[in-house]
């Protein structure tokens, strides 16, 4: 993978996550000038939290423990953010996971569903572009044949990346295009094939029947396939993005998650109650169009700059 200046991502993703750090930092601010921590405070805290994204769970967790440390005691908001990044890490840690390829597959078979206007194809042509770089062939199934622009999208990719594309005309059966990619694929040796899929939920029942007959016909090819099964959600749909999960996970095996969108929102912490909740590995995330704007999710510098700190504090 080709890394870019660790001081540039870190810039980037402060950037990318100002909006959600600002709701906290602002919020924190607010309650906690020259004030103890008491019933009323909590109370204040965790309703700023919940309205942050972090979700319930999350929110009753931290002012609990905070409570059980300092109740009574004057804190300052700079203590309550760090008493937060540090509770954020402890969550986020066990699911910041990278997408490793299982070498004994050849090719590893990563299938990305999401809904429409998630980044599955831009998440797609973005990893091509990784491994491509790390020395690996890949291949692209334009697994999304409703849409027109979701295949010319991926062909672009794959002149840029010089991955091979497998695309049909639109409205052709997704689950014929998936096979003929994997048996190509297959025989060319390929280390990995990245598949496109359709997002439209508006026909709850089509899509479930689609994807699961995906799945079903690749198994003919490889019974092990596939080997990941990404979503892609994007941060701006904040607490909706839990339905989504619960929805694809009845769709098909769901196990890991990309966020993306995590600039254009103020809803960063939805990823800490998404990590509570189902506890899937969180392979990337995407603070921006560039790029290098999709990396590797690193729960730390995530933590820190969520409630605006440094990591170095």
């Amino acid at each position: 993978m080709e890394e870019a200046p660790q001081g540039g991502w870190l810039s980037r993703l402060r950037r990318g996550l100002s909006k959600s750090t600002s709701r906290l930092t602002d919020g924190i601010g607010g309650i906690f000038t020259k004030r103890k921590l008491d019933d009323e405070t909590l109370e204040e805290l965790e309703e700023l939290l919940i309205q942050a994204d972090l979700g319930p769970a999350m929110a009753a967790r931290v002012t609990g423990d905070l409570a059980k440390s300092r109740f009574g005691k004057e804190i300052s908001p700079d203590e309550v953010k760090r008493f937060l990044a540090d509770e954020i890490a402890k969550v986020l840690v066990p699911v910041a996971q990278p997408l490793v390829l299982d070498g004994n597959h050849k090719p590893h078979v990563v299938l990305v569903v999401g809904v429409n206007g998630t980044g599955k194809t831009t998440t797609i042509g973005k990893y091509a572009r990784e491994l491509r770089a790390a020395g690996k062939t890949v291949w692209l199934a334009a697994g999304d044949t409703f849409r027109a622009a979701a295949v010319s999208q991926l062909q672009i990719w794959g002149e840029r990346t010089g991955a091979p594309v497998i695309a049909k005309e639109t409205g052709a059966d997704a689950a014929g295009l998936a096979y003929e990619a994997l048996e190509k694929a297959r025989a060319a040796g390929a280390d990995v094939l990245l598949i496109d899929t359709a997002g439209r939920l508006q026909n709850k029942q089509g899509l479930m029947d689609e994807l699961r007959k995906i799945v079903r016909v690749i198994k003919k090819v490889d019974p092990t396939a596939p080997h990941t099964t990404l979503l892609t959600l994007d941060a701006t749909t904040g607490q909706n993005a839990h339905s989504q999960v619960e929805v694809f996970k009845e769709m098909v095996s769901v196990n890991g998650l990309i966020l993306t969108k995590l600039d254009g929102s103020a809803r960063g912490g939805v990823l800490v109650s998404l990590a509570q909740k189902f506890g899937l590995p969180v392979h990337a995330i995407g603070v921006g169009e560039g790029i290098d704007d999709l990396r590797p999710f690193d729960a730390q510098s995530f933590a820190a700059s969520l409630v605006g700190l440094d990591e170095g504090r």
